[in-house]
């Protein structure tokens, strides 16, 4: 029995691992999309100074929806 009880506990533990990993990878997509956002606003803002208030509130609105993503990510992990 208690070889029973050992092996699930052995069984939890990988099934934990594994959602680490897998919120991490899914962190992956929405830190390279808030670089790529943020490296183009500030490349528009370069080329027209006078549109960065307005380039501004579209990239944090832009940022607010990529992290979303990575919210999403971690609550899937928590879930699984």
């Amino acid at each position: 029995m208690q070889d029973i009880i050992l092996v699930a506990a052995d069984e939890a533990a990988k099934a934990t691992g594994y959602g680490a990993i897998g919120y991490g990878l899914a962190a992956i997509g929405p830190g390279i999309g808030i670089g790529i956002l943020v490296g183009k606003a500030l490349e528009g803002m370069a080329r027209q100074p006078e549109m960065a208030g307005q380039l501004r509130t579209t990239m944090f609105l832009g940022i607010a929806f990529t992290e979303a993503l990575a919210l999403i990510g971690l609550v899937a992990g928590f879930i699984l």
